[in-house]
C-alpha cells in the first residue's frame, strides 16, 4: 500500500496495529478522520488520551472504573454472598450484558497457564481468598473459559479454599459455553443460560 503522505501512513499503521484491524480498514478509518471537522478529531483523540491517564482498577474487584471502586461493587443492590470469578474485564462486560447476573465480580487477571510461565501468583488468586474468607461470601461462581487453563486455575482455587479452611460453595458455570471456547466471544442467550445453570464444582 503506497501512500502519498507520511501521516497518513503512520496513522494506517497506528489503527492497524489495534486487534482485529487490517490495513485496508485502518485505511478507510485515517480517511474518515479526515473527513471530519477537526473538532472531531480533536475529541477523539483527547477521549483516548483521558482514558489512557485516567482509567483505574478497582481496588476490590480488578475492574476498570473511572474512581478506586467500580459502579459495581458501589451498587448496593448487589448480593454481596455471590462472587462471579472471571479472568479478565472483557468476560465481566460479556456477563454483564447478559443481564442475569446481579452479584459482585473478581477479574483474576489471566489463567493458571504453566507453558507461558503464568503461575498463581500472577494473578489475583490471594486477593480472592481474602474475599472468599468474608462471612456475606456464600458461593464463588468460576466463568472461566472452558479451556484446559481455565479447569486448571479453577482447581487451584478450589484446593486453596480446602487447605485454608474457608467454607464457601464453588460452582461453575453451565457447559453450554463449549469446551475448548472463549468466554468473551459467547452469545448473551447462551452465556446469560449458563450463569443461572451452574453447577457445583467437585475437584
Amino acid at each position: 500500500m503506497n501512500f502519498s503522505s507520511n501521516l497518513i501512513k503512520d496513522t494506517v499503521e497506528a489503527f492497524a496495529a489495534l486487534p482485529g484491524i487490517g490495513r485496508k480498514s485502518a485505511l478507510r478509518l485515517a480517511l474518515h478522520l479526515l473527513e471530519q471537522p477537526e473538532e472531531v478529531t480533536t475529541e477523539f483523540a483527547e477521549a483516548i488520551q483521558k482514558m489512557r491517564t485516567g482509567i483505574k482498577t478497582c481496588k476490590r474487584c480488578g475492574n476498570l472504573s473511572d474512581d478506586d471502586i467500580c459502579s459495581i461493587c458501589r451498587d448496593p443492590a448487589r448480593d454481596d454472598s455471590l462472587i462471579c470469578v472471571v479472568e479478565g474485564v472483557r468476560d465481566l462486560m460479556a456477563i454483564e450484558d447478559t443481564q442475569h447476573f446481579r452479584g459482585r465480580y473478581h477479574v483474576l487477571g489471566g489463567l493458571i497457564t504453566p507453558i507461558e510461565g503464568v503461575g498463581p501468583a500472577d494473578l489475583t488468586i490471594s486477593d480472592l481468598m481474602q474475599r472468599a474468607a468474608l462471612s456475606e461470601t456464600k458461593e464463588l461462581i468460576m466463568a472461566l473459559s472452558p479451556t484446559i487453563d481455565g479447569d486448571t486455575t479453577i482447581f487451584y482455587i478450589n484446593k486453596q479454599l480446602t487447605e485454608r479452611g474457608i467454607d464457601v460453595n464453588v460452582s461453575n458455570i453451565a457447559r453450554g459455553v463449549s469446551f475448548g471456547g472463549e468466554l468473551e466471544y459467547a452469545d448473551g442467550v447462551t452465556l446469560g443460560r449458563s450463569i443461572l445453570a451452574r453447577t457445583p464444582y467437585k475437584s
